[in-house]
């Protein structure tokens, strides 16, 4: 007798309202691809409130929901508007305190990849040797020192991470939550891992028998997954490798848009507040646009799996 699959689909909305809190630790993370800005945004309308956000690089998705008064922490490794420059949003919160004060708390690269790999081994802290010679422990105490019990010396070690809810975008997934994803990857499958809620946006949801044929692409288990959510176009600006490239031009527009509280408060009431969901922000994008994000086919090929013929199995 089969185990009656779940069907873990739900609606943006209904996700985002079940599975992020007040004052939850929230990651949502992708390097560079894959961000997810859609549920950024819904997380911005319905209000959340003091949240500490992880991400490893915080870009034009954190500087709105810091300005938006979401966060009260943010942890990081790195933060800008990547090849443009600074995120002005987020500077206001920590320099000013607007619209709040914004704690910080910063780690090298590495440093926040061994937090999220101890919270998904379920181990209390890693240890490196990432911060020898850097100041960052002077200003980080929860950056901490442990001997060797083999005898190498002392090394640095950080906390495990474990966040309340992680939210990632991916290409596609089943309904069960087995969630695939090609090209450049993070850290998104140990903050996956790490977490306590994990929701997933997809560019497609699709049956478990493509997941099956491809397992090599299956980045998370359905296991770890609480809801997948059909999000198309879920991380523009970023890029989804294979379905649109990254809008460039709103890196750079974000310059300006950001650069005084009030601009950056008319694009979060017109883009975000005013703008209803995912499919009213495509429609506002507009057909040309989305188009000329459209990158040319280019098929990775095939490879064989192979399988037992009937009569050659035991």
């Amino acid at each position: 007798m089969h185990a009656r699959r779940s069907d873990k689909t739900s609606t943006l909305a209904d996700a985002v309202d079940r599975f992020v809190r007040d004052g939850d630790v929230v990651a949502c993370e992708g390097f560079t691809h894959l961000i997810p800005f859609a549920a950024g945004h819904e997380i911005i309308r319905q209000g959340k409130r003091d949240l500490c956000l992880v991400r490893l690089t915080p870009d034009l998705l954190y500087d709105q929901m810091v300005a938006a008064g979401c966060a009260r922490k943010l942890v990081f490794s790195w933060a800008g508007n990547p090849g443009v420059g600074s995120l002005h949003g987020l500077r206001r919160a920590i320099e000013r305190g607007e619209p709040r004060p914004l704690e910080i708390e910063e780690y090298s690269h590495f440093g926040l990849v061994m937090r999220y790999t101890a919270g998904a081994w379920n181990v209390p802290f890693l240890p490196l040797h990432n911060y020898a010679g850097s100041d960052l422990p002077a200003v980080n105490p929860a950056i901490r020192t442990v001997e060797d019990p083999y005898g190498s010396g002392t090394l640095h070690a950080v906390p495990a991470l474990r966040p309340d809810v992680t939210i990632v975008h991916a290409q596609r997934a089943d309904a069960e939550g087995n969630v695939q994803v090609w090209g450049l990857t993070g850290v998104q499958r140990e903050a996956c891992f790490a977490a306590e809620r994990v929701i997933v946006t997809v560019e497609e949801i699709v049956e478990p028998e493509v997941i099956r044929r491809d397992p090599n692409r299956t980045l998370l288990p359905g296991l770890v997954v609480d809801a997948v959510v059909h999000i198309p176009w879920g991380a523009h600006p970023s890029y989804a490798q294979g379905y649109y490239d990254r809008d460039t031009g709103a890196y750079l527009a974000w310059e300006g848009i950001s650069r005084t509280a009030e601009r950056l408060e008319a694009w979060l009431q017109e883009w975000v507040y005013d703008t209803p969901d995912r499919e009213a922000y495509c429609r506002k994008l507009g057909r040309d646009r989305l188009a000329a994000l459209r990158p040319e086919p280019m098929a990775s090929g095939s490879v064989e799996y192979g399988r037992y013929a009937a009569e050659a199995r035991p």
